[in-house]
């Protein structure tokens, strides 16, 4: 088995996008660092170089021991013993690893032990590593916590802590309670100021928390007596060693059963204030979110990387009727779509990834000095694209996800539903990825805004301006054709005083605008590179049905049929 980034020169290319340059040169102020840390980069080449050579540690990390350890610790998974969680074997063996080379808390300031690394190679390490083993990406992808205090705490609290993500801290996101899943302004959970202690005090139950047990923890909770929605929320971070804290229990899961899911007691637990109080929902755990969406967007990327070449593989080996099955076209063409989804998907979440880069790295300036206007402009413009881009990665990636490894059981065939292969354990883990961090239909309420607000039409107009060569100027063609029958969509559905009726169709105008823009993303990754010519060909003779099955149903469709779709619904 090769090692998975050096293997895989998708990855290398998408790291290389034209758009990088600026990005590291946002990020690294002018390349200051070099005269303080020996391993700070000192041009862009440097910094790319560096980018290089991390995920390639990584990849080779990934390939020896991540992976080979993943059908262990799905098997043996974490135990709570004396409200303690204690990780399987190969999960403390893969912590270990990546704690000596370095690799948690890279993305942190070089001050605080980290490598200083923007959004994109990381969102590259963490596909990677979700490749190798989905259950422990959540162990390691946590660390997107560091960077939420970072970016809002005190200097008094990133000193504290952050500076322990370098020796292997884990952390959570303790968000969810029994009667707060999706509407997190129902959080109940209370914190109080101790006068006597100097502390806030937290009290209250947390479930289904990703790595609950972890030492540092980001803690939502009512801070505001009388309030009942997320004007009355403030953010905390808990010291596990602090103590306060109990695990209840271990959630038995379907899939990623190598990261603990927890369910936490609260009993005047101490914790310090994040940021500003009221502001706990409203501002910090809305970034915190969209950072963990885009997480599980590479999360799905690497379960479909995983699945595809498991699928892919075995239909090679396969022989049946004299011939492997990779000849037979029902095989060929599952396997086609298959790796047309799965680029597409990484094409949107590389552009995503670039997008959260640009505007967080004006908005990291805009803290020192005092933005340029046309700065200004830019860091709002790439924040509007982000903001609209996050939920439709995740909602498009860990949909093709689950679509992906559903397929590539069907093609180990009985085979695959057997524990014999690891693509039973990648049908498990890919399952989660449209529920958690906010379901497909959540993220299609958020993405919505980029339908009505024009944000993804105005996007792909820019993407249509851009020149192609002449073999994919049909192909450009075709996507113009699409984008026409996505504003007949939009027109449509905006007809009525229907208040549900756009609500009623909004995930097909998301996803027709998804199809188009991945269709666009694909041809211009055809202009930097042939290989993705036949790529983009295939999705958009594809896209262009899925999107006029939807332009169809939603042109059909009169306000009236509503009441069709609420009948059962009444009856309850």
């Amino acid at each position: 088995m090769a090692n998975f980034y050096t293997g895989n020169p998708d990855l290398q290319f998408h790291l290389s996008h034209p758009l990088m340059k600026k990005i590291v040169a946002l990020k690294e102020y002018g390349f200051v660092d070099k005269d303080n840390f020996d391993y700070a980069p000192i041009d862009y080449e440097d910094a790319a170089d560096t980018y290089q050579k991390v995920l390639e540690i990584i990849g080779e990390i990934c390939e020896s021991t991540i992976s080979p350890n993943a059908e262990s610790v799905d098997h043996d998974g974490p135990q709570l013993i004396d409200n303690t969680v204690h990780y399987a074997r190969g999960t403390k063996e893969n912590l270990e690893m990546l704690k000596q080379a370095g690799l948690i808390g890279m993305s942190l300031p070089r001050k605080y032990g980290g490598l200083n690394f923007p959004i994109t190679p990381y969102v590259i390490a963490a596909e990677l590593v979700s490749r190798a083993d989905a259950g422990f990406a959540n162990i390691w992808g946590l660390q997107d916590c560091a960077e939420t205090i970072n970016e809002f705490a005190s200097d008094e609290i990133k000193n504290e802590f952050l500076p322990r993500f370098e020796h292997g801290a884990t952390a959570a996101m303790d968000l969810t309670e029994p009667d707060a899943g999706s509407d997190l302004q129902s959080v109940q959970l209370k914190a109080h100021y101790s006068e006597g202690r100097g502390v806030w005090l937290l009290n209250g139950v947390k479930r289904f928390i990703t790595n609950g047990d972890a030492e540092v923890s980001l803690v939502l909770a009512r801070s505001e007596e009388g309030t009942s929605d997320g004007r009355g929320l403030s953010l905390f971070v808990f010291d596990r060693k602090d103590g306060g804290m109990i695990v209840r229990r271990i959630e038995n899961k379907l899939g990623i059963k190598g990261s603990p899911t927890c369910e936490l007691v609260f009993k005047d637990a101490p914790a310090k204030l994040v940021g500003e109080r009221r502001m706990g929902l409203i501002k910090y755990v809305m970034a915190l979110m969209n950072s963990a969406r885009l997480g599980i967007g590479a999360q799905s990327v690497g379960i479909a990387e995983a699945a595809y070449r498991e699928a892919l593989k075995y239909a090679g080996e396969r022989e049946q009727f004299g011939k492997p099955i990779v000849q037979f076209p029902a095989v060929y063409e599952m396997l086609t779509v298959m790796k047309i989804k799965l680029q597409a998907s990484r094409a949107l979440l590389y552009e995503t990834a670039r997008f959260v880069d640009v505007y967080k790295a004006y908005a990291n300036h805009g803290e020192h000095r005092k933005l340029e206007k046309a700065e200004r402009d830019e860091m709002k413009y790439y924040q509007r694209l982000a903001d609209v881009y996050t939920p439709l990665i995740k909602l498009m990636s860990s949909e093709y996800c689950n679509q992906i490894a559903y397929d590539a059981i069907q093609i180990h065939g009985g085979t695959g539903f057997m524990k014999d292969f690891p693509v039973e354990r990648l049908y498990r883990d890919a399952r989660i990825t449209s529920i958690y961090e906010g379901t497909s239909q959540l993220q299609v309420v958020a993405a919505i805004r980029g339908v009505t607000t024009g944000v993804y039409l105005s996007k792909i107009r820019e993407y249509e301006s851009i020149k192609v060569s002449p073999d994919q100027e049909l192909l450009r063609k075709r996507l113009i054709e699409m984008t026409a029958e996505y504003e007949h969509a939009i027109l449509k559905s905006q007809k009525t005083d229907e208040g549900e009726y756009v609500d009623f169709h909004a995930r097909r105008l998301v996803e027709m605008a998804a199809h188009i823009i991945m269709g666009y993303l694909l041809v211009l990754d055809g202009e930097r590179d042939m290989v993705y010519r036949d790529t983009a060909k295939v999705f958009i003779q594809r896209a262009q049905s899925w999107n006029r099955e939807r332009m169809l149903f939603i042109h059909q469709f009169e306000p009236n049929d509503l009441g069709l779709y609420k009948i059962d619904v009444m009856k309850l």
